[in-house]
């Protein structure tokens, strides 16, 4: 008995070690010093238009050409670690939340599985609650766009961002509007259950570049589309698809990382600000979004694209 009660012992102390050992791995987000120690950064990023996508060695886009830069400015390895919208706050911070209004509320934890979220995240003001974010690093909104057979007309822009919004809202009743919860795209964020339109929800993939292709399929007449899958898409179809107007305000993107990170969001504000005055992200911006600089000029003319 007494050896029984000692191999017990033994074991209970051998799994309290491991579970205090593997806390700070799974729960807790990484700091800029675990990072340079681990020798590697982890994007997490969802594949999303040209900031993150698979091609036939693996994957490219905006993001992941900046996230190898910044990997090779800390003297780290790079990582590519892909999520979905669904999971990535979970993956970056380690607390699964649940948003409803404007509450968000933590409901439990999970394993954390990078250390930078890149990939055209918008920001929201739920997600800023959830993380923080860098400085605004690609300018973006939200468009109504429709099949070029739509009876809708894209509306005559009036100059001021409210009243085309307003035109926009006015030409959706009685059609189907696709959109997808939980992104920029949700139609809660412009209200429009008030505009009489019949909302359809994307779910037949956590991706939002499958979204045109419904439209240009047939399966949907009019979507939601945020400005930079908005110009792939008219670069891909333009004869097939056409632009109504704008159902939001001019919105901005950018990194984001754990609450807990600050010395890495701050580190990756310095590296930003250098590739920005030195001009290699405006040269990556060109390589992968040529035509924002004929709607976006101006943010890339501003201070640090503020």
């Amino acid at each position: 008995m007494n050896r029984r009660l000692h191999r017990l012992k033994i074991h209970l102390l051998v799994e309290v070690a491991m579970f205090c050992f593997l806390i700070p791995a799974t729960i807790y987000a990484t700091s800029l010093q675990d990072i340079r120690q681990n020798g590697v950064l982890r994007h997490l990023g969802v594949p999303y238009a040209h900031f993150v996508r698979h091609t036939n060695t693996g994957v490219d886009g905006l993001d992941v050409e900046m996230m190898q830069l910044f990997a090779k400015h800390l003297g780290v390895r790079y990582e590519y670690v892909e999520t979905s919208w669904k999971d990535v706050f979970g993956d970056v911070t380690g607390n699964l939340t649940q948003v409803s209004g404007d509450d968000v509320m933590t409901i439990g934890t999970t394993r954390v599985k990078g250390d930078i979220v890149a990939n055209g995240l918008t920001v929201l003001p739920d997600r800023q609650k959830r993380v923080d974010y860098s400085i605004p690093v690609f300018p973006t909104g939200v468009w109504v766009m429709a099949r070029a057979d739509s009876p809708i007309k894209p509306i005559a822009p009036t100059g001021d961002i409210g009243k085309d919004i307003e035109q926009v809202k006015e030409l959706l009743k009685g059609h189907s509007v696709l959109s997808m919860k939980g992104t920029c795209l949700d139609p809660d964020l412009y209200d429009l259950n008030s505009t009489g339109a019949d909302i359809h929800y994307h779910t037949s993939s956590q991706f939002l570049g499958d979204i045109a292709q419904k439209v240009v399929n047939g399966e949907a007449e009019i979507t939601l589309l945020d400005i930079p899958d908005a110009l792939i898409a008219l670069q891909k179809w333009p004869e097939e698809v056409k632009i109504i107007g704008p159902i939001s305000a001019r919105q901005v993107m950018g990194i984001a990382v754990a609450k807990d990170s600050p010395e890495l969001l701050n580190e990756y504000n310095r590296f930003f600000r250098t590739c920005w005055e030195d001009g290699t992200y405006k040269r990556l911006v060109e390589k992968y979004y040529p035509a924002v600089f004929l709607y976006f000029g101006d943010f890339f003319k501003n201070s640090l694209g503020e």
